[in-house]
């Protein structure tokens, strides 16, 4: 096709440049079309444009609509900025009209461009459009990763960003604001949350967040913990271990495995900033449940998050497992994350001090760790049980839902029997 005809509506992406930017084909198909749609920004980047205009707005199923009822009878073309199938409309339209009504010419992608000015990666990024989404929908994922790229809206502009991230306590990213890429005004601001936050800019940006270094996660506000399966993001997490918490689902799994009763001891070892722990208190109390951790910093965590949420049952205890084992109260219940290289010892001396009847839990990540753990328990001379939990977490896009995984994990768990003459004390 030489030229935009009645038979397909051909999405084109454009920059800042307007006109000037697209290739040969891209404007022989522009200036041929007798009905162009596009968001009001992106429009008004084409002045030379003669045909038909019809403004994109909120109301997609209008636009819809109105393709349909053209479809055939005139030549159409849709133009939006940058790469319409990323964060785009042509996924939706072609979703909803089928895939052959359309054709797609891209143009380099504003959010490549935004990277491509600051000069960093943006491999590893989460990359989101607020267009279509809420800052509350996205805010957990923010949390936890080094690098943000979003997609600013009317609605969320980068000032109203930055003040609602910095009201949530999350201070610890350093802001890009990159406006009109590729045209003649192309502005790159750069600056604290608390700079961005009264500034005012062309709707046509990009807003980078790049975090900064050594900077410990801040907790989701929140009024009190549940008794379990808390968010993740209830807890403050050191970086760059954030997202090795044990995820919400699998710690309502390890505590109803653990069958935690009042007045019971609880060990967490390698607690890591306790969550577990914290979530068991709440199930032990008057008893205690005592979070083992040896790095320094995260035992500090342990403490701030029992303070903020006024547990007083947990008890963090600094020093590596098993040589604290012998200075606490044997426990009725023990769990155990990030295990590293000498999993047996640890294992055995934690299996050695449980209580008759008490249930030892043991949550890994990787196949290695499942068969040595596996292995170990096994010595012991009791049944192993061993559940794959697979999870995975729903996320919006435009008018569907998907869902995406969360790396799976393995749950062991075995009860230490009872004598037979201690059975009925």
């Amino acid at each position: 096709m030489s030229s935009a005809t009645a038979n397909k509506v051909v999405i084109i992406g454009i920059s800042n440049d307007g006109l000037a930017g697209l290739t040969s084909r891209s404007r022989e198909v522009l200036l041929h079309a007798e009905l162009v749609l596009g968001s009001e920004n992106v429009l008004r980047l084409l002045p030379e444009i003669n045909a038909e205009r019809h403004r994109i707005g909120s109301d997609l199923q209008e636009i819809v609509d109105l393709i349909r009822s053209q479809l055939g009878r005139k030549a159409m073309v849709i133009v939006v900025s940058g790469d319409p199938l990323f964060y785009g409309i042509a996924r939706y339209l072609c979703d909803k009209l089928g895939k052959e009504h359309f054709e797609v010419l891209p143009h380099v992608s504003s959010m490549q461009l935004a990277f491509a000015r600051i000069k960093e990666s943006w491999e590893e990024a989460y990359l989101t459009d607020l267009s279509t989404r809420t800052l509350d929908d996205v805010l957990d994922r923010i949390r936890i990763v080094e690098t943000v790229g979003l997609f600013t809206s009317d609605t969320y502009h980068p000032a109203r960003i930055a003040r609602e991230l910095l009201s949530r306590g999350l201070d610890y990213f350093r802001a890009y604001v990159c406006e009109n890429l590729g045209g003649k005004d192309e502005r790159i601001t750069q600056g604290e949350l608390s700079d961005i936050q009264s500034m005012q800019f062309d709707p046509l940006n990009v807003m980078i967040l790049r975090r900064k270094p050594g900077r410990p996660d801040t907790v989701k506000a929140t009024a009190k913990l549940r008794r379990f399966g808390n968010p993740d993001d209830a807890f403050a997490q050191s970086r760059p271990k954030t997202g090795l918490i044990t995820q919400e689902e699998v710690r309502a799994l390890v505590l109803a495995r653990l069958d935690l009763q009042p007045g019971k001891v609880m060990w967490d070892v390698g607690a890591g900033s306790g969550s577990v722990a914290l979530e068991a208190a709440q199930l032990v109390a008057p008893g205690t449940a005592y979070a083992i951790e040896q790095d320094a910093a995260d035992y500090h965590l342990i403490v701030a998050n029992a303070e903020m949420y006024g547990i007083k049952n947990v008890q963090a205890v600094h020093g590596m497992a098993p040589g604290v084992f012998q200075h606490l109260p044997a426990p009725d219940a023990i769990f155990i994350g990030g295990n590293g290289g000498e999993v047996a010892r640890l294992l055995e001396a934690s299996f050695q001090v449980l209580r008759p009847g008490g249930t030892l839990c043991v949550n890994v990540a990787t196949l290695e760790m499942l068969m040595a753990t596996y292995e170990t328990l096994k010595r012991q001379g009791v049944p192993v049980d061993v559940k794959l939990i697979n999870i995975a977490r729903s996320v919006e896009q435009l008018e569907s839902i998907r869902f995406e995984a969360v790396n799976p994990t393995y749950l062991l768990s075995v009860i230490k029997p009872i004598p037979n003459d201690r059975r009925m004390a």
